[in-house]
């Protein structure tokens, strides 16, 4: 298998397994990615999820061999439409989706091209200190149809985005942590267990009202201040009563206070 899934209480992670490729993703690993989030998706006690791939890559973009064939009859298969039967296809799988609850990417080596991209879909980066980004696709002629023109300029600005997507360059990990790119730089080796392990923290809070701020988050993009404002407020106040008022009388009871998290 192309795709292995590792599930740990609330925790999912999702592996690209094709070492031997560099994780690079072909139309039948894309399928796989496309399955493995949508069980992610549908799984009621899974709350948080992690991308990374295997052996020292997260993903070196979409399989060139694959594509140099001239075979397009897995192009038919790609879609936009929001159905819940069958949940939107991107090249490179899952990168149309619009999932419910996050994704963590752990890049644990190269995530170049469409593999970028890939940790761009996710909600925010674990870099490892070897690892690095970069459109190369700019090199072959190979455009960014999973998301990268889009996501990347809401990631680190318009004019840093067009600089990285028109020169192609090699982005390491320090300058990735600097721009925005990524949230947290860590020790070789170590972006899985560091993502796993933020995972289970945000898995630990209260489920309505995680989901509600993200939910504003994803939705204030493009919204004028008061519109936005009126999103997010019709999203918290369902999470309120679900889980609000008796967090507040947690509290009351003396749990969670001067910044306490252990006992929430």
């Amino acid at each position: 298998m192309s795709v292995r899934i590792d599930r740990q209480g609330p925790v999912t992670t999702v592996l690209i397994e094709r070492p031997e490729h560099r994780n690079a993703v072909d139309p039948e690993t894309a399928r796989a990615l496309h399955r493995a989030f949508v069980r992610f998706e549908r799984d009621t006690e899974a709350r948080v999820a992690v991308l990374t791939g295997a052996e020292g890559a997260f993903c070196a973009g979409f399989d060139l061999k694959a594509l140099a064939t001239g075979q397009r009859e897995w192009l038919s298969e790609l879609h936009f439409v929001d159905d819940p039967r069958d949940p939107p296809l991107g090249p490179m799988g899952p990168s149309r989706l619009s999932l419910s609850k996050p994704v963590i990417a752990a890049v644990n080596g190269p995530a170049v091209a469409g593999g970028m991209e890939l940790a761009l879909w996710c909600d925010f980066r674990v870099m490892e200190e070897q690892a690095f980004m970069g459109v190369f696709c700019r090199r072959w002629g190979v455009p960014l149809v999973d998301g990268g023109t889009v996501r990347l300029p809401r990631v680190v600005g318009m004019g840093r985005a067009m600089e990285l997507i028109l020169t192609g360059r090699q982005v390491e990990a320090d300058e990735c942590l600097r721009i925005g790119l990524c949230e947290y730089v860590v020790a070789a080796g170590e972006a899985r267990r560091t993502a796993e392990s933020l995972a289970r923290e945000i898995a630990r809070f209260p489920n309505h009202c995680m989901l509600a701020d993200r939910r504003s988050v994803l939705a204030q993009q493009g919204l004028p201040v008061n519109d936005a404002l009126q999103v997010e407020y019709r999203n918290g106040i369902p999470a309120i009563g679900a889980e609000g008022i008796e967090g507040a009388n947690r509290f009351v009871d003396g749990l969670g206070r001067h910044g306490d998290f252990e006992e929430i």
